[in-house]
């Protein structure tokens, strides 16, 4: 578990650093920590690749002292011109301990989940989007390119137009891999067992911002590791795991916005343009999707008191510029990449739009059974609604993302598919945003059992054996918070009954190792786009023709080798292409069993070529030296 626990250290402790230094304490130290090292590190990756410099360990480390000096010297100017009241009691220390308590039994729930699912830290993730990942975490540990269009290099070399993407996950999970040494399956799946965690972490603060009861925090961070949509389906398809992490970050944003409008200030605002961009950072769908979260705190603060509609407003005017200014970087290239070459098909709708709807009430998504104990919290949550107090804007946030759900399923309508541009289109996306609010209500419905039954009983039962009955009897009856069915959804995206049937295989993997023993530093590899080889640079080092298995916009010479690779002997434009990209190896690993997308042209028939001769083999790859 070093690799989980340098992940930890990565993740939490300059977000840490900079907290204190802007005067955050308590649970609002603790619960924004991960998104403050996010903006951290996702702010200086690019702005070092424009300066030349390279990101890693140390340049992480010196970026955090430098937002640490500027943060301390925010807050020392902040305290001199407003200085902040006191903040009033709310929980007791017994209280504290018991959300402590629920904190740590819910992430080790999803942790448990998430490993039933992978079997292994290690376990190589199956899905289309894993292997930009990988490939991404281990191209910025070895050239220390932190910039936003660095990543896509893997696939979009040379003359192919750059590919922006958002790249804080990236950015973070490269320096686990270079303190702890772990593989990158083993990296990536590091971040992922802690999505859970940092997901309850993250409403347990929100809960504590809002004035919530102690039994809230504790019922909403059971609630938030229980939904099977909210991070356990994106470890399965994709996997989706920046934007995993930004759901499971994105409370926070509500947080620090409602710190600073109850105390506009330049400590706040600083944290708050930190949150913000920190969002946009991990990935561009993420700081849209805050919005959707925390608007509704505007409306009802509005609601509550019109006459704060012109002062917000005016404050919030320099953190947007601010903003604007700090991630332009980030603003600039999600801009280009949605007026760029890149197509936008969306995805199919899936439901009718009262099957969706059920789906959402039910906690099943393409599950066989609901999850039935969270829909009778959510009901009871609705039932009690009106005691929600501070936390009633919740109630807006789950109608608008459920209805958004419900939309991007139901519907391929053009307006539809402009709006939902940002998570292209994708019901999975929008079913994983709705369950936040939707965990917060189920938390609400336990809590608000807790006190209908603690006024009723007799006064000798303490509140608290009364709080623990109920979050005890919520854990019995969900079977352990749905850690077995929720394991069993993630087992889908990382293993197979038989693993020959894998995406990319057990073979291909020893195939692909083997590859970095035997090529020598900056000699790629001639593959396949469609097997499993695409992770041959996550897993080896080794660069190939195909670094993912999209095949939207390749590069010239990836497009010529893979049409006609088998003809290097009598065609000198294949030659050329070779000697361009320094080919000397290829691997081949099982053909996949996707309708239409066999071997590639160029690579069909090429055992017995008089130009290549076999170094290896095993029953699933195959790996020829060129010697022509």
């Amino acid at each position: 578990m070093l690799s989980v626990s340098t992940a930890i250290v990565v993740i939490a402790v300059p977000g840490l650093v900079i907290g204190l230094a802007v005067g955050l304490r308590g649970w609002v130290l603790a619960g924004p920590a991960p998104l403050l090292s996010y903006a951290i590190g996702g702010l200086t990756g690019p702005w070092t690749a424009a300066l030349g410099l390279p990101f890693n360990p140390l340049t992480y480390a010196l970026s955090t002292v430098v937002f640490a000096a500027v943060a301390f010297g925010v807050r020392k100017l902040a305290v001199h011109r407003r200085p902040p009241e006191p903040e009033p009691g709310l929980w007791a220390r017994s209280g504290h301990f018991a959300v402590v308590a629920c904190l740590l039994v819910a992430a080790a729930t999803g942790l448990s989940a998430a490993l039933l699912g992978m079997g292994t830290l290690g376990a190589l993730p199956q899905g289309f989007d894993a292997v930009y990942h990988g490939n991404a975490v281990r191209y910025i540990a070895d050239t220390g390119d932190g910039g936003l269009f660095g990543t896509g290099h893997v696939n979009w070399y040379g003359d192919a137009a750059p590919v922006f993407y958002p790249n804080a996950y990236h950015l973070l999970a490269s320096v686990t891999h270079r303190l702890s040494g772990a593989s990158i399956p083993e990296t990536l799946d590091a971040n992922t067992v802690l999505l859970p965690g940092l997901l309850a972490l993250s409403l347990v603060t929100l809960v504590r911002q809002f004035r919530g009861r102690a039994v809230l925090a504790g019922a909403v961070a059971l609630t938030a590791v229980a939904p099977v949509m909210g991070v356990y389906e994106s470890m399965d398809r994709g996997p989706l795991l920046p934007f995993a992490l930004g759901v499971a970050l994105t409370p926070l944003g509500a947080v620090a916005l409602h710190r600073y409008l109850e105390r506009a200030a330049l400590d706040t605002g600083f944290v708050l343009v930190l949150a913000a961009v920190g969002l946009l950072c991990v990935h561009s769908s993420t700081l849209f999707g805050g919005i959707l979260f925390a608007g509704p705190l505007l409306v009802q603060r509005w609601l509550t008191g019109w006459r704060r509609i012109g002062r917000d407003l005016l404050a919030l005017l320099p953190i947007a510029l601010v903003s604007l200014v700090v991630a332009w970087l980030q603003l600039s290239g999600a801009l280009g990449l949605a007026r760029g070459a890149v197509p936008y098909y969306g995805w199919p709708s899936e439901y009718r739009a009262s099957t969706a709807l059920g789906a959402l009430l039910g906690f099943q998504h393409f599950e066989p059974h609901p999850q039935v104990w969270l829909s009778v919290a959510l009901f009871l949550g609705i039932v009690f609604f009106a005691r929600a107090g501070a936390l009633r804007w919740i109630g807006l946030t789950a109608a608008v993302t459920g209805l958004a759900y419900i939309a991007v399923a139901s519907s391929n309508a053009p307006i539809v598919m402009a709006l939902s541009r940002p998570w292209w289109d994708d019901p999975y996306r929008f079913f994983s945003m709705a369950a936040i609010p939707l965990s917060v209500l189920a938390a609400h419905g336990l809590a608000s059992t807790q006190a209908w039954l603690r006024d009723r009983l007799p006064a000798r039962i303490p509140a608290a054996a009364v709080a623990v009955v109920v979050l005890l009897g919520f854990a019995g009856l969900s079977n352990g918070l749905y850690v077995r069915s929720n394991g069993a959804r993630v087992y889908t995206g990382y293993q197979a009954a038989d693993p020959a049937k894998l995406r990319t295989t057990p073979g291909e993997v020893a195939a692909m190792e083997k590859l970095g023993e035997l090529a020598a530093p900056g000699e790629w590899a001639m593959n396949d786009r469609f097997d499993g080889t695409a992770w041959t640079y996550a897993l080896s080092g080794i660069r190939t023709v195909a670094g993912h298995f999209d095949e939207t916009l390749p590069p010239a010479d990836a497009r010529l080798l893979a049409d006609r690779f088998r003809d290097y002997e009598s065609d000198p434009g294949v030659r050329a292409a070779v000697r361009r990209l320094n080919i000397h190896w290829v691997i081949l690993g099982k053909p996949s069993t996707e309708p239409g997308k066999p071997y590639q042209a160029g690579l069909i028939g090429l055992a017995g070529e008089p130009f290549l001769k076999e170094a290896f083999h095993n029953p699933d790859a195959v790996i020829y030296r060129l010697v022509g």
